[in-house]
């Protein structure tokens, strides 16, 4: 059984999902038409009864991953798993080294700017890299309710307690006495916590310093978790540049995990509630019981598919749909440092030259295939007249071991995407990946 598409009548308005092969037909005898590919979806061209069954909507919602399932009596109609972005907080930090370093290059002059600071304007704001997850995972729940007729929401949503999570004996007034209480600073109850002893040298006395044990630019935290004490002697240039206190540190102190996930599952969750209080809220430890009780394996789209409230299985599609956000543009006017080849910094290109979007009939992210073989994939950048190529877990296709670079004379262009990658693969194959 193949996922069902999303069919809309001549009105606009949702009607029941239907078979691939009756789309197909539809759309070669101009009686419908493909209205939207995320999800793929048709409009009927002529008048129908609308016939509705009841029909539910599971989403399993993530800060990684967004499980969704599309159920009707005893059946899966449609199952799928959207791969959201990880990347806005590296690129956000990387325009700002450009903007920060703006004084040290020739560079175009940019009219000052003032009282722009977000932040201050709206209510309720989020960080970029938290916002573009959360709004996501709203958005798409708003994408499969506009193509599903009346259809029951169900959602997923965490709630965790970190500070019981860090001390499970937490209670009472220890909820309002942190790490940091007593001290005024956190070098202060680092230094107190460390006995105001080296963590390296392991000796008393002279200039101590706290030192990150994963650096910042590897994505370390300023917790208290994540710092040291050590000694002038130790805390040298020479053991950061040679990785000295990185290594020791890798090797004798052990980090305690990050609550990152768990921060961003309570702010998703009260979005939710307030984005959608027609559904019908649970909490992952029902979902795993659900899950078992229809055999199910672990993975997003079967949770998704339990937390529909379906109660036994007869139909269920054999693949999933998978979606992934395409960044399309690069948005760095000039580059800090000199790419491989070139022995002077790119310090006059422009943007139009460093986006290339589309070379003999091929455009960015178009859906293609290497002729003579079975290996399909999305085109994410062009050299001169060749393209490189990933499939949907972004592993490059080639056609040689010795070059990433595939020819576009080699290819056949299946379908144009815009910023989405779309895949339909078999069970097997994801949970192999």
């Amino acid at each position: 059984m193949q996922n069902r598409v999303f069919v809309i009548n001549k009105h606009g308005k949702a009607l029941m999902p239907c078979k691939p092969r009756k789309a197909r037909i539809l759309l070669r005898d101009d009686k419908a038409k493909v209205v939207k590919k995320e999800p793929f979806t048709i409009q009927l061209l002529y008048g129908s009864t609308g016939y509705k069954q009841d029909i539910s909507l599971g989403v399993d919602s993530g800060q990684r991953h967004i499980g969704l399932a599309v159920t009707s009596q005893d059946k899966v109609l449609f199952q799928g798993e959207v791969e959201l972005r990880q990347d806005v907080k590296k690129l956000l930090d990387t325009r700002r080294a450009y903007r920060q370093s703006r004084r040290n290059r020739k560079t175009r002059y940019r009219k000052a700017r003032f009282l722009n600071r977000i932040a201050k304007k709206k209510d309720n704001w989020l960080p970029p890299s938290v916002a573009s997850k959360v709004n996501h995972n709203i958005n798409w729940i708003k994408r499969l309710l506009s193509v599903l007729p009346k259809a029951d929401l169900h959602i997923e949503v965490g709630k965790f307690d970190m500070q019981k999570m860090k001390n499970p004996a937490i209670n009472g007034e220890g909820y309002q006495q942190g790490d940091l209480y007593g001290y005024q600073t956190v070098k202060q109850f680092v230094l107190a916590r460390d006995n105001y002893t080296c963590q390296v040298c392991k000796k008393q006395g002279g200039k101590l310093k706290t030192h990150h044990i994963i650096y910042r630019s590897f994505g370390g935290t300023n917790t208290v978790d994540n710092l040291i004490t050590v000694c002038a002697n130790c805390h040298t240039t020479r053991n950061h540049q040679t990785g000295i206190l990185a290594k020791w540190c890798k090797d004798k102190k052990k980090v305690s995990k990050s609550y990152k996930g768990a921060t961003f599952m309570n702010i998703l969750r009260r979005r939710l509630f307030l984005a959608f209080p027609q559904a019908k809220f649970q909490y992952g430890a029902w979902t795993t019981l659900q899950r078992a009780d229809l055999n199910l394996a672990k993975s997003h789209y079967n949770d998704a598919v339990a937390i529909s409230g379906i109660e036994q299985i007869k139909e269920k599609p054999n693949s999933v749909v998978m979606f992934k956000q395409f960044r399309k543009k690069k948005r760095s006017l000039h580059e800090a440092t000199a790419r491989k080849g070139r022995k002077t910094p790119n310090a006059m290109s422009k943007r139009n030259a460093k986006n290339t979007k589309y070379v003999r009939g091929f455009r960015l992210n178009d859906y293609v295939k290497i002729k003579n073989s079975n290996k399909k994939g999305y085109i994410c950048g062009f050299s001169n007249n060749n393209c490189y190529i990933k499939d949907i877990f972004g592993d490059y296709l080639t056609i040689s071991d010795r070059y990433k670079q595939v020819a576009l004379s080699k290819l056949d262009r299946l379908s144009h995407h815009n910023n989405w990658n779309k895949q339909e693969i078999n069970e097997n194959v994801y949970q192999m990946n």
